[in-house]
C-alpha cells in the first residue's frame, strides 16, 4: 500500500509539471529544447545521485519526478505541434498503460518471471543500452539518421526502438518483483519511496520509447 500511494504521488507529480511543460512550450517554441534538455540530463544526474546516495532522499525523489514532467511535457508537446504526427502522444499514453497493466498480469500469473539471473542479464543490458541511448542522442543533434539517431526511421532505426520497449517492459517486471520481495524481507517503510521511484523512471522511459517508436513507424 505504501508503495502504490507514493507511486500514484509521484505520478500525479510527473503529470501535473508535464501539462505546465506542454503549454509552455506550446506557446512558445523556444522553450522545447532547453526544458527538454533539462529535463533529460537534469533527470539522469539526479537519478545516479539517488541510485548510488547511501540514504534514501525524499526531496531528490520528488525532484526527479518534477524534471520528468519538465521532459515529458516538452517532447510530447513537441510531436504533437508537427502535423504528421498529431494523435501519437494519446496512443503512446494508451500503450503505455495497457503494457503496464499487460506486464503485471503476466508477473502476477507467472508468465514472465524475474530470476537472479535474468535481474544480472537485464543489468549488463541496461547500461549497455544507456551509454548506446547517451551516444545516439548526441548523434541525432549531429543530424546523423535525419535527426533520429543511429538507424534514422529506418528498419535498423525501428528494430532499436523495439528493443527499447522491450527492455522498458521487462523492466515494469524487475520492479514488481522488487516491490514484491520487500514487502516479503519487511523492509522498512521509507524504502517505498526508492520502490516507487523505480517504478516512475521505468514509466517515463516506457512511454518515451514507444512514443519513439509510433514516429517511427508513422515516417
Amino acid at each position: 500500500d505504501d508503495v502504490v500511494m507514493k507511486t500514484l504521488g509521484l505520478f500525479s507529480i510527473v503529470l501535473v509539471v508535464a501539462t505546465v511543460s506542454w503549454f509552455a512550450v506550446a506557446g512558445n517554441d523556444k522553450l522545447a529544447l532547453p526544458l527538454l534538455l533539462g529535463g533529460m540530463f537534469g533527470g539522469l544526474a539526479v537519478g545516479l545521485i539517488i541510485a548510488f546516495k547511501k540514504t534514501i532522499s525524499v526531496p531528490l525523489i520528488v525532484l526527479y519526478s518534477v524534471l520528468e514532467g519538465v521532459l515529458v511535457g516538452a517532447i510530447s508537446s513537441m510531436f504533437n505541434s508537427i502535423p504528421a504526427y498529431q494523435g501519437l502522444v494519446t496512443t503512446a499514453v494508451i500503450a503505455t498503460m495497457s503494457t503496464f497493466a499487460g506486464m503485471f498480469l503476466a508477473w502476477k500469473f507467472g508468465i514472465i518471471k524475474v530470476t537472479d539471473r535474468s535481474r544480472r542479464i537485464f543489468g549488463m543490458a541496461i547500461v549497455g543500452y544507456l551509454l548506446f541511448s547517451l551516444a545516439n542522442v548526441v548523434a541525432s543533434f549531429m543530424g546523423v539518421g535525419g535527426g533520429w539517431g543511429f538507424g534514422g526511421s529506418g528498419i535498423f532505426g525501428i528494430g532499436i526502438s523495439v528493443l527499447g520497449v522491450g527492455l522498458a517492459s521487462y523492466s515494469l517486471a524487475i520492479d514488481f518483483d522488487s516491490v514484491d520481495r520487500a514487502v516479503k524481507a519487511q523492509l522498512p517503510e521509507r524504502y517505498s519511496w526508492l520502490l516507487a521511484h523505480g517504478l516512475i523512471v521505468t514509466l517515463v522511459w516506457l512511454y518515451l520509447e514507444i512514443l519513439r517508436l509510433l514516429a517511427r513507424l508513422r515516417q
